[in-house]
């Protein structure tokens, strides 16, 4: 097997339209959580949700290439363009062939869907936008990013819901360990932050109708009343060591395991002994080859809703065992609401930084913890510690399990 380093990272968040700024707010504490402005809220009981703000694609592309770009496509290719700058690779010095994309999205462009079927039913068939298709289709974000780019290698969108961002990572994990690529361009990326994407999920009572921005995504407090919707994208480079360590690149990480399962029970509903989260989690550690007393530090999926917290809890102690009580576990959902497609790579790349920095944060807005809730949650302030092991959780609706286990690099 070959070994597969990041070397990249680039992101748009609600608390940042980089990296660095977005690492600031996690450390600062900050929400990014706010009143919602993309749309009148007046006849939704949902009233927030965490925002991209003051995003511009004009340093990433021209305005027609933007044009032809959905939101959630222009996160991704903002992203995508920070990570490869970040990598410092010149696609020109590359085999474009061996360079390869793996990047999702939870739900493509719902503000496509919108505009379109009210042109539909108001103005007829004939007035559709001829790119309504290829604006709409969550694929378009990994095949804008190959455009964009000139990334020629294997191209694949991976979509299990909230799960996306995570498994696209994962994919592009085994792709470089198998030899089908040295360079793969990962992650994962959404803007649904419209009126159907907060109505649906309002629908399903998933979201919190909380109007205080500080209380509103309290994942493992008592109070917790759903998630908040947050928008952006994750985007990260993950290389094959040697061809890495050939072009003198920064290693900031390695990926060390990947794992996945099924609950095969609701559509919605994690199993509520957390079995299935249980054996991604164990999948993960065992392709590491380690131990699970190795692992210290989980960045939770934690969502702030009910049922999430309560299995992914039961799902840790499973996988665990007693040394569940001696590990640190965040939820950095607390401070950018809940990314969807993007989360799981927005979350890998926090998991990076508190490698490098040997920072865990604090789950911003915890205050109570249920009864059941009894692991260490970083509730009162963030940790200072060596961070050698980060696993990551995604959760997707349809029993979606993934987790990654990243490593600190060492030669």
């Amino acid at each position: 097997m070959r070994r597969v380093v990041v070397t990249g990272m680039g992101a748009i968040t609600p608390l940042g339209n980089n990296v660095n700024d977005f690492w600031n707010g996690i450390k600062n504490e900050n929400v990014g959580i706010d009143k919602i402005t993309k749309f009148d809220t007046e006849n939704f009981r949902v009233k927030l949700a965490a925002e991209v703000k003051n995003y511009s694609p004009d340093e990433c592309m021209d305005f027609k290439s933007a044009k032809r770009m959905a939101l959630f496509c222009q996160y991704a290719v903002s992203a995508a363009t920070e990570a490869l700058k970040d990598a410092d690779i010149n696609m020109k010095k590359e085999d474009a062939y061996r360079v390869g994309v793996s990047v999702g999205s939870g739900v493509g462009s719902l503000q496509s869907v919108e505009k379109e079927t009210y042109t539909l039913f108001n103005r007829g068939p004939g007035r559709i936008n001829p790119l309504f298709v290829p604006m709409m289709i969550t694929n378009m974000a990994a095949g804008n990013i190959s455009i964009q780019t000139g990334a020629k290698g294997k191209s694949i969108n991976v979509v299990t819901a909230c799960a996306t961002g995570t498994n696209s990572i994962g994919e592009a994990y085994r792709t470089i360990q198998y030899g089908d690529a040295d360079v793969m361009i990962a992650g994962g990326t959404e803007a649904a932050v419209t009126q159907i994407g907060i109505g649906g999920f309002m629908a399903l009572k998933a979201l919190s109708t909380s109007d205080n921005p500080l209380r509103a995504s309290i994942p493992f407090d008592r109070d917790r009343g759903g998630f908040v919707m947050g928008e952006g994208a994750g985007i990260v480079i993950l290389e094959e060591l040697e061809h890495a360590k050939r072009r003198g690149a920064k290693i900031l990480a390695e990926v060390a395991g990947y794992g996945n399962s099924s609950d095969a029970y609701h559509i919605t509903s994690p199993a509520e002994d957390g079995s299935g989260a249980a054996r991604a989690m164990e999948n993960a550690v065992n392709d590491a080859g380690i131990k699970k007393e190795d692992v210290f530090y989980i960045n939770a999926h934690g969502t702030g809703t009910h049922l999430n917290d309560l299995f992914e809890t039961r799902a840790i102690k499973l996988a665990f065992g007693k040394h569940a009580k001696n590990m640190y576990i965040n939820s950095t959902k607390s401070m950018i609401g809940h990314m969807l497609g993007a989360a799981g790579a927005v979350e890998f790349i926090t998991c990076v930084k508190e490698i490098n920095e040997g920072y865990i944060h604090k789950t911003v807005g915890l205050e109570n913890p249920d009864e059941e809730l009894d692991l260490n949650y970083v509730k009162d302030e963030g940790i200072h510690i060596d961070v050698k092991y980060a696993l990551t959780n995604s959760l997707g609706f349809g029993g979606h399990n993934s987790s990654l286990l990243i490593k600190k690099y060492v030669e």
